[in-house]
């Protein structure tokens, strides 16, 4: 008869326990969509698992709307990022494009990532996004291109992103 010595502190793996999910996104699709699904707001093509441009969309596409149209529909962003200091003022013009070319950039491979709203704030400007690493992306390409203060405050609970970037 064979013996297994089982360490102390070894807990071994229960396979029947449920583990929750550790990122709650309301807009995270639940199931997997009809392939191939268009997104009747923006064109955003679901095909092989992932949101996607393509040229042509099949004629038989099932419709359905994109997380990211769902999130402008609802205007409840994924991501804000507060742009404030006496240069962000000075240099507004410059910081808008940079902010335009971010965006721009991520969105051409992820068409779920796209900048909500440019709101003027009292102090700056208040940036709002439907996707987290959008919001992480413009926060970084300003600090790369201007230095300053960034932070980030991340609440999981919510999956909601907070980005502070700043310069005096």
């Amino acid at each position: 008869m064979k013996t297994s010595h089982v360490p102390p502190g070894f807990q071994p793996i229960r396979h029947e326990r449920i583990i929750e999910e550790l990122v709650h996104d309301a807009y995270k699709l639940r199931g997997k969509l009809p392939d191939p699904t268009v997104c009747p707001t923006c064109g955003a093509v679901f095909r092989g698992g992932r949101w996607q441009w393509l040229a042509a969309v099949p004629p038989d596409a099932h419709q359905h709307l994109c997380p990211a149209c769902l999130r402008l529909q609802d205007h409840f962003p994924a991501g804000y990022v507060f742009v404030s200091g006496d240069f962000s003022a000075a240099h507004r013009t410059e910081i808008l494009q940079l902010i335009h070319h971010e965006e721009a950039h991520q969105k051409a491979e992820h068409p779920l990532k796209r900048v909500m709203a440019i709101k003027p704030e009292e102090g700056g400007i208040l940036v709002t996004t439907t996707d987290i690493h959008l919001a992480r992306g413009i926060g970084e390409a300003l600090h790369r291109a201007y230095q300053g203060t960034l932070e980030f405050h991340y609440n999981p609970e919510e999956f909601l992103l907070r980005v502070r970037w700043s310069r005096d």
